[in-house]
C-alpha cells in the first residue's frame, strides 16, 4: 500500500487533532514538526506563571502521547524554509521531504515594532515565557522585602498588565487575589508598602469581544478587587522603568506584563502573496494556502476569507483551531478516497474568562446565555479540564485546584533557573 506522507509543522491545538484524526487512516504516514518537544495547553499558562500550575500540569511529551499511533512519528526541529518546487522542508537539524503540508504553528507575541517593549516586557505566550515570568516576580518581591527604598519598593511591586482580552483579565484578577491573601502571609514584611496592578487597554472596555453583559461585570469585579482599569488608552513605551501610556502619562514600574496582541510568523519560500493581514496565511474555504499546491495552514497562523459569518477571517482562539484541523483531516481522507471535499464552516461554542476565585464570565451563543459568578466558574473550571490533552493533565490540574481553592494556597512558587543562572543573585 502507498502511504502519502503528511507533514504537520506546529504541535498546538491544530495540529494535535489534525494528527489524531489522521492517525485513524493507514495510508497516511504522518510526521510531526515542533521546535519542542511537548503540547502545551495555552489558556493555563498564567496559572503556571502565578504558581497555581506546576508545567507538567498543562504539558505533555510528544512522543509518549503518540506512542500507541503507529504511524504517527515526531520530529524535533525549527522550521527554516520550505521550497514547494521538491516538497521540501529545511529544519534547524536536517530536511525532510512532504506529500502534503500544513502550517499550524500558531502565533506569536506582537509587540508593534516597539524594540524596548520587546527587550523589557514579560510576555506570555509560551510555557517558557511563564517559568520566565515566575521567576522574575518572585525575585523583585525578593528584592523588595530587602529593600529599605520606598520608591523602589513601590516600583517593584507595581505590575502594568498590557491588553484587556481573557489573559489580560486573568492575569490581573489573579494577581490582586495574590496580593490580598498570599502574599500577605509569604512575605509579611511588604504588608502596606504599596504596589498598584493597572490593567490596560485601548477600548472602551476590557473583554471587548465579549457581551456588554460580561464586560460590565468583569470590570466591575477587578475594580473591587483593587485593579486600576486604563482605558482607552495604549502602552507607546517602556524605558529607564517606566511605562509611558498614548497619553503622555507615566507608570513607574520594573513590570510590564505583555498580553496586548499576537502576530502569525513568515516562513521563507511562501510567496509574499500567500500571507494576509498580521501576517497570516490566506487560504481557501478548505484551508488550501493561495497560490500554492499541496500547502494549506489552520489555526492562528491561517486567515480564511470566505466565511459569510466571519468576513474579516476567524478569531484566533482554541475552537478554531481544534475545527480546523479536524475538518482538514476529514477533507485529505475525502481526497484520498476521491470523494467532494466540504467547506469549512466554524461553529462558535461561546467564549469565557475567569476573573478570580470562585468568579467568571460565560457566553454561549445558541441559545443565547450570559453568565457569572459561581456558576461561570465552575463552567470555566470543567471546560478547560476537559480541554486538556491527557488523564494524567486533567488529574493533575483537578488536584491542584481543588487544594487552591480550599486552602485558599498552593506551594509552587519556587524560583527554578536555568543552571547559568543560579549564581546570580
Amino acid at each position: 500500500m502507498m502511504h502519502k506522507h503528511i507533514v504537520i509543522v506546529g504541535g498546538g491545538f491544530a495540529g494535535i487533532n489534525l494528527a489524531k484524526e489522521l492517525s485513524k487512516d493507514a495510508v497516511f504516514q504522518i510526521t510531526l514538526v515542533d521546535k519542542n518537544n511537548y503540547n502545551f495547553f495555552p489558556p493555563l499558562i498564567y496559572q503556571v506563571a502565578t504558581g497555581f500550575l506546576e508545567p507538567s500540569s498543562i504539558s505533555y511529551p510528544f512522543r509518549k502521547l503518540f506512542a500507541s499511533r503507529k504511524n504517527v512519528r515526531f520530529r524535533l526541529g525549527k522550521l527554516l524554509k520550505v521550497v514547494p518546487e521538491t516538497k521540501t522542508l529545511i529544519l534547524s537539524n536536517g530536511e525532510l521531504t512532504y506529500d502534503e503540508l500544513i502550517f499550524a504553528t500558531g502565533a506569536e507575541t506582537n509587540y508593534f515594532g516597539n524594540e524596548n517593549i520587546k527587550k523589557h516586557a514579560i510576555p506570555m505566550k509560551t510555557l517558557g515565557d511563564a517559568i520566565s515570568m515566575r521567576n522574575i516576580l518572585l525575585m523583585r518581591m525578593e528584592e523588595a522585602s530587602v529593600s529599605n527604598d520606598p520608591l523602589e519598593i513601590e516600583k517593584l511591586l507595581t505590575l502594568v498588565i498590557a491588553g484587556g482580552g481573557p489573559t489580560g483579565v486573568e492575569i490581573s484578577g489573579m494577581f490582586a487575589e495574590m496580593k490580598h491573601g498570599i502574599l500577605k502571609k509569604d512575605y509579611p514584611e511588604l504588608a502596606g508598602k504599596g504596589g498598584e496592578i493597572y490593567l490596560v487597554d485601548g477600548g472602551n472596555a476590557v473583554l471587548s469581544p465579549m457581551s456588554e453583559y460580561s464586560q460590565q461585570h468583569t470590570g466591575a469585579a477587578l475594580t473591587k478587587l483593587g485593579v486600576k482599569l486604563v482605558l482607552n488608552m495604549h502602552v507607546d513605551d517602556f524605558v529607564d522603568d517606566t511605562v509611558v501610556l498614548s497619553d503622555g502619562r507615566r507608570i513607574t514600574t520594573r513590570n510590564l506584563i505583555w498580553a496586548a496582541g499576537v502576530t502569525a510568523k513568515i516562513f521563507e519560500g511562501i510567496p509574499a502573496t500567500s500571507y494576509g493581514r498580521g501576517k497570516r496565511m490566506l487560504v481557501d474555504e478548505f484551508n488550501q494556502l493561495n497560490g500554492v499546491a499541496n500547502i494549506y495552514a489552520i489555526g492562528d497562523t491561517c486567515l480564511q476569507l470566505g466565511d459569510v459569518k466571519f468576513p474579516e477571517g476567524h478569531p484566533q482562539v482554541a475552537q478554531v483551531a481544534i475545527q480546523q484541523g479536524l475538518a482538514l483531516a476529514k477533507n485529505l481522507r475525502r481526497r484520498q478516497k476521491g470523494k467532494e471535499l466540504k467547506p469549512f464552516s466554524y461553529h462558535d461554542k461561546g467564549s469565557m474568562a475567569i476573573i478570580g476565585s470562585a468568579n467568571a464570565v460565560v457566553d454561549l451563543p445558541k441559545p443565547k446565555i450570559h453568565m457569572s459568578g459561581f456558576i461561570a466558574w465552575m463552567v470555566w473550571l470543567f471546560i478547560h479540564l476537559m480541554s486538556l490533552v491527557t488523564y494524567r493533565n486533567r488529574a493533575r490540574t483537578f488536584w491542584n485546584w481543588m487544594i487552591a481553592y480550599l486552602a485558599k494556597d498552593q506551594s509552587l512558587r519556587m524560583i527554578i533557573r536555568p543552571i547559568e543562572e543560579e549564581d546570580i543573585v
